[in-house]
């Protein structure tokens, strides 16, 4: 079951009410869209309680995209490239852009460069201690309670986490990456797992470090206390985290006991729990039934046409023109797809899994789970439509990167 941590709690962190909940509809992105300004954005983006916009797990899910974003924004208030919020938005572009022109997608998953900070080993598993948010470090642990309440961290946040991680803790920054990217509703692999690369400098010139002054000057104003970190292992110049970064072993966890966050479990995809929620949201209790609901609408209207829909592809669906090659009918089937493969590597929480499904139901007609195996024999159905008939936006995501062209035409 979904935990729902008392508001007052993740109140008491200073997070910002639209921080804290995200409603999994287009209506609710359309509704943050219009609350951006611009100038709000610049001056207090860095600020855990600044004017951030709260759209990163609608972007991520395709629910909106950056030129809409940009478009809507610039209808109201003057926007140039030289705006803080475009070069945010370039950013994520830009991980994008590098994902996308990497040799093999899961090549991201890997050190971009030869890393030569530390000489020791990097542990390959988080240590417990700050899974809990148990480590003692006040941002750290108040970092790890939000990120399990809501899904969601502001990005000065995550950069803490990963840089404790790395250079105080000593983790291999995948072993972070992976973590993190479990629990966010906007877990991307580009702009995640670059992010992490980008702080244990395998993916720049040099490692992001941070410090007790640095977090005093950019948390909640109104929590500051539960943030401030002033005695503890991150409260030394950045002259001393450099030396330490380079040259010290693991510092541990802050003496003394620390009250435990519970890690929420990660769903697997044939976990019962899984199905119980994936019944309850697609209506159907396994891929069987799914098939069979496609069979009879093919069956009754030959000629369909089909949209095959990701978890990355869930924008709002005006009536599409059908495909050149249907002539039979004009008619359009949105199957939800969700590769048991694909995610067996990579589970996901509970709290993205039921915003990911809430959209995806709103916007197809039926979800199909299965391996991949069983994705290629869709098209063993009768009044399948050929391959140009059938559609899909293109993914770089592994598994379905390479699943989705083989009975689908990209776009």
């Amino acid at each position: 079951m979904l935990i729902h941590h008392p508001s007052h709690l993740i109140d008491a962190l200073g997070i910002p009410k639209q921080l804290q909940h995200f409603e999994p509809s287009y209506e609710a992105a359309l509704q943050r869209i219009a609350s951006i300004t611009p100038s709000h954005y610049a001056r207090t983006r860095n600020a855990l309680d600044g004017s951030v916009t709260g759209l990163s797990p609608y972007l991520t899910h395709g629910i909106v995209s950056l030129p809409e974003v940009a478009a809507r924004v610039a209808h109201h208030h003057r926007l140039g490239y030289d705006d803080k919020l475009v070069f945010e938005f370039g950013w994520r572009e830009f991980f994008q852009h590098v994902w996308a022109h990497a040799a093999q997608p899961e090549a991201i998953l890997h050190d971009m460069r030869p890393a030569h900070l530390w000489g020791g080993g990097y542990a390959p598993q988080l240590p417990q201690d700050i899974r809990q948010g148990a480590t003692g470090v006040p941002c750290i642990d108040a970092a790890v309670r939000q990120l399990y309440a809501t899904g969601y961290l502001h990005n000065h946040a995550r950069m803490w986490l990963a840089s404790y991680c790395i250079h105080l803790r000593k983790v291999h920054w995948r072993a972070g990456a992976d973590w993190l990217y479990a629990h966010l509703l906007d877990g991307d692999l580009a702009s995640n797992h670059l992010s992490w690369q980008w702080v244990a400098s395998t993916f720049s010139s040099k490692p992001y470090l941070f410090n007790a002054s640095n977090v005093a000057k950019f948390a909640p104003q109104q929590a500051w206390k539960a943030w401030a970190s002033a005695k503890t292992a991150v409260d030394m110049s950045y002259e001393q985290l450099d030396t330490v970064a380079r040259e010290q072993a693991d510092v541990g966890p802050e003496p003394g006991i620390h009250a435990a966050q519970e890690e929420p479990a990660l769903w697997h995809i044939h976990d019962a729990a899984f199905l119980k929620h994936f019944e309850a949201v697609a209506g159907i209790k396994y891929a069987r039934s799914a098939i069979e609901f496609i069979a009879t609408r093919l069956s009754h209207q030959p000629g369909t046409s089909i949209e095959l829909v990701t978890p990355w592809a869930l924008s709002e669906r005006p009536e599409p023109t059908p495909a050149p090659a249907a002539q039979a009918s004009s008619a359009w089937l949105r199957i939800g797809i969700v590769l048991a493969d694909a995610h067996r590597l990579r589970p996901w929480s509970e709290r993205r899994w039921a915003f990911v499904l809430q959209r995806m139901a709103q916007v197809c007609d039926v979800i199909w789970l299965g391996s991949d195996a069983d994705f290629l024999q869709l098209t063993e159905l009768p009044h399948w439509p050929a391959r140009e008939i059938v559609r899909a936006q293109a993914s770089l995501m592994p598994g379905y990167a390479a699943a989705l062209p083989r009975i689908a035409t990209l776009q």
